[in-house]
Parts: structure tokens; C-alpha cells; sequence
């Protein structure tokens, strides 16, 4: 990888220290002084050589999938092959160092000269500086909201959406006929309504995961927002309200105290095996229930609301390191979101494009209606933050509905304390 010479970072600096125990650097390469004869004629053809190839550039990503993986290097590829100028390699850090790496890279001056990363963690390196500013560097006027909100700090872009995803609701059709329902639920009170319905014996009528961290964050919040509050309001009347409505939910065995210990995929097994009526959970899982329950009858429709439709946006951005191939990096994102390339991304990772006159054209197959569910949806989505101290933000979220849950907690209470804990965060 290149070293990238970048001011001074003292936040940085000061997470690479707390994360630096065990943590090596096999792969950053040094360029020793020459020992043996001819080896400077040698790296003289070696200059030459990666010239005619292009100036080099790293791109760092944390997919695991496989098809991912092997989609995003049939691009880099693509674009590698289509002009002389660059040549991109992509790099896979594993999603858990991801953050670690990306900080320790900082704090040493040694970087990619362009990253893919979760778009709630977009804001942290913004402020560090790591991020170059692409205001007025690249259009995103036909970008969602959402996504184009998550790379922004205080009105300055710092990246690119590449690809979002956001929350809907699933339900069953099935028990919906059995149970003499019609229709999916669009308020609160129809849900809760429907969700009781619908419960029965070893049955919920609904649930998601509701997990003490930041998955469970991501599906908590669209109560929040749909209410009027925003992510920093909790003691407010929307905040009490959207905690008093989880808290009614699990009160009445409509939704299972259990959602606390299931993650996204456990909400998911619970509905294809029949357990759970309705559950909110990503287009991610489209694949996993059509090739796991081929004959489960079911659909997508909105979040039911409150005051207004609202859903969470997850999902990636592009971001382009301050100091790097700058020029080089911009080049390939140029190139990367023209129509052609996103289509074939986002239709290989079964993701909604950012740009939302791309995604109109997405999943127009008459299979794909549950997929054009979640791009209506996304015109509704929020994202978290966007601000560097985020996951603190959400860890008092997520502990205020965990405690409504279990019971622990009044809502009034679990607010307030909540908004204690923000408002030391978000001065």
C-alpha cells in the first residue's frame, strides 16, 4: 500500500493507541536500499513497468461474500482494462478489524487511496479528517436524501453512496386469510391490532430484533422518527411515545420479549418457520426466505406509522482518502457509478441503488415486487447520525428499549436517563 503523508490526527492517533496491542502490519511493504549488482537496472524496469500499467491505487472493503467479492473485482477489472492511466487493486480487510485498521492506518499515515464502508461510521473518520472533501467534486443530486445525509458533515461531502438498503415489513399471507385480515397494517394502531390478531398458541403476531447494540438500533429507530423526533430526542413526547408502543406490543405477548436475544437472521428463521406472523427486516433477506421457504406465501409493505412513514437506511459508502490518488480515486468512482456498473452491483448483491433514477430501473421483473416495496421505502429512510460519536448515541437507545422490554424500566424513565446520556454526548 502507498504512504500517504496527512496532517496531524490526533484523534486518530489517539484510537490507533488504544487498538495497537497485537495488532501487526504484514501487509504495508518498505523499499530497502539496493545490496547487489544490478538491482537498480532492475527496479528501473520495474518503475517502467508499473507505469505502462498505470498509477497504482488500493481500495480497502470488508465484504465477505464471495459473490460480493468477486462482482466488485469483475469491476475493478472492467474499469482497470477500459483506460491506461490507473490500475486499482481492492484490498479485503474482515469487517471486525475493519474500523481497527482503518484507525491505526490514520494514526501511521498509511492508507488506501479509497475505501468502502458501513455508512454509520462514515462520520467518525470524517471529522478525523481521514476523508476528502468531494463538495462539488462529484453530483449527487439524484442521490436519496438518506444516503447522501450519511457522508455529510456539516455541509460538506466527504464520499458517495454506493449502495443502500433499508427496513420494511414482512408478513405472512397465509395467517393474514386465516385470521381474517385483508389488509397489511399502516398505523400503529392497526399493527398492534393486527399483531394480536394474529397471536396465537406458539405464534407472535410480530417482531425484530430488538438486540442491545447497534442492530438493534437500526430497527428501533424508524419508531422514533416516524413519531416526528429525531435520534436525539428521546425525552421528548415522540420518544416516550415510540418506547410506550414496544413496551403495549410485549405487554400483550403481540411481540415476544424474546426479540431482545434474536438478531436479524433470527427474526427471519422465526418467520419462515411459522412462528412469527409479521417481522421488520431488510430486502437482504429476499434470497435466503425464497430458496429456504420456496412455498412460504408472504409480502413486503411500509412501516406502519405513526405521525409518518419512516424507515433506517443501511448500506455502504464510497469514501476517498485525504492525501492519496485523489484525482485517481475520483476517476474510478466516475466511472464506477454510471448506470451500467451500478445495475450490475446492486442486482448481484440484491441492494437498492443510492441514485434513485437508477434504482427505478431495478427489479422490474414480475417476480420483484417485494424488491420494488423496499425502493418505495427508501424515499422514507433516515440515517443514523450522521455524527463521530454515534455508537455512543445508540448504545443509550438501545439500552432504553431494552429495558422497556424486559420491564426493567418505566418509558418515561428509560427516556430520560437516555437523554442524560446523549446530551453529554451531543453538546
Amino acid at each position: 500500500m502507498k504512504l500517504k503523508k496527512m496532517a496531524a490526527l490526533g484523534a486518530a492517533a489517539a484510537i490507533a493507541a488504544a487498538m495497537v496491542t497485537g495488532c501487526g502490519n504484514a501487509d504495508s511493504k518498505t523499499v530497502s536500499g539496493t545490496t547487489a549488482a544490478g538491482s537498480t537496472e532492475a527496479v528501473k524496469e520495474e518503475a517502467k513497468e508499473t507505469a505502462a500499467a498505470g498509477e497504482e491505487m488500493t481500495l480497502w472493503y470488508y465484504w465477505e461474500n464471495e459473490s460480493h467479492q468477486k462482482a466488485l473485482n469483475e469491476m475493478i477489472d472492467q474499469y482497470n482494462t477500459q483506460q491506461t492511466e490507473y490500475k486499482l487493486t481492492a484490498k479485503y480487510v474482515p469487517f471486525a478489524d475493519f474500523k481497527k485498521q482503518l484507525s491505526i492506518g490514520a494514526s501511521a499515515s498509511e492508507l488506501p487511496d479509497l475505501v468502502l464502508l458501513d455508512s454509520p461510521d462514515h462520520a467518525s473518520y470524517a471529522t478525523m479528517g481521514i476523508f476528502a472533501d468531494l463538495t462539488g467534486k462529484f453530483d449527487v443530486s439524484s442521490y436519496y436524501d438518506g444516503p447522501v445525509a450519511s457522508c455529510t458533515l456539516e455541509d460538506v461531502l466527504y464520499g458517495v453512496p454506493f449502495g443502500s438498503n433499508c427496513l420494511g415489513l414482512y408478513y405472512n399471507k397465509d395467517m393474514f386469510e386465516a385470521a381474517g385480515i385483508t389488509k397489511a397494517p399502516e398505523t400503529w394502531d392497526e399493527l398492534k391490532d393486527t399483531a394480536q390478531k394474529l397471536t396465537s398458541g406458539n405464534v407472535g403476531g410480530f417482531a425484530f430484533c430488538s438486540l442491545q447494540n447497534e442492530e438493534g438500533t437500526f430497527n428501533f429507530m424508524p419508531w422514533v422518527w416516524s413519531t416526528g423526533a429525531t435520534s436525539y430526542e428521546m425525552n421528548s413526547e415522540g420518544g416516550i411515545k415510540a418506547l410506550t408502543f414496544i413496551k403495549d406490543l410485549v405487554d400483550s405477548d403481540a411481540m415476544s420479549k424474546e426479540c431482545i436475544n434474536w438478531t436479524q437472521g433470527d427474526v427471519m428463521n422465526q418467520f419462515i418457520s411459522g412462528n412469527v406472523a409479521m417481522m421488520i427486516n431488510g430486502p437482504w433477506q429476499i434470497p435466503t426466505i425464497r430458496q429456504e421457504a420456496p412455498d412460504l406465501n408472504w409480502d413486503v409493505a411500509l412501516i406502519p406509522k405513526d405521525k409518518e412513514f419512516a424507515s433506517d437506511l443501511g448500506g455502504e459508502n464510497w469514501a476517498v482518502i485525504a492525501g492519496g490518488n485523489e484525482a485517481g480515486a475520483l476517476d474510478f468512482l466516475n466511472y464506477a457509478t454510471q448506470p451500467e456498473q451500478v445495475s450490475f452491483m446492486m442486482n448481484t448483491m440484491g441492494y437498492i441503488s443510492a441514485d434513485k433514477e437508477i434504482a427505478k430501473t431495478q427489479f422490474t421483473a414480475d417476480g420483484d415486487a417485494v424488491y420494488r416495496k423496499f425502493i418505495e421505502e427508501m424515499e422514507y429512510t433516515k440515517a443514523r447520525g450522521p455524527l463521530a460519536e454515534w455508537p455512543s448515541v445508540s448504545d443509550a437507545i438501545s439500552l432504553a428499549f431494552n429495558q422497556v422490554m424486559t420491564g426493567a424500566m418505566e418509558p418515561d424513565k428509560a427516556a430520560a436517563d437516555a437523554q442524560a446520556a446523549i446530551d453529554t454526548i451531543v453538546k
